[in-house]
């Protein structure tokens, strides 16, 4: 559960790849794939964010809402981690099935 826990952040991430017996755990597995989904979204969101900027009030509003959709996502799935669930987060959680490793 740990790993599921820690897969929404980096070190997770990482540790889900570097350790063998993580990897034969299919709630790491679940967690993983679908963190390393969600940090693809949060570095898209931040170099697109930066171009959201340059449009006043609209873009800023645009940002924020696709910043708070994510804190969002990220806080569902670390809760759907720690207590035991594979559940999918909406929207992301199907790019993040069809991941195979």
């Amino acid at each position: 559960v740990a790993c599921a826990v820690l897969s929404y952040f980096l070190v997770g991430i990482i540790w889900y790849f570097a350790d063998e017996n993580m990897k034969k755990s299919s709630l790491a597995r679940f967690h993983a794939k679908q963190g390393l989904v969600l940090l693809i979204c949060w570095v898209i969101l931040s170099v697109g964010g930066t171009v959201l900027m340059f449009i006043p009030v609209l873009g800023w509003l645009v940002w924020f809402v696709l910043y708070v959709f994510f804190l969002v996502l990220w806080i569902m799935g670390i809760v759907y981690s720690a207590t035991g669930k594979e559940k999918q987060l909406p929207i992301i959680g199907s790019f993040a099935e069809k991941l195979s490793f």
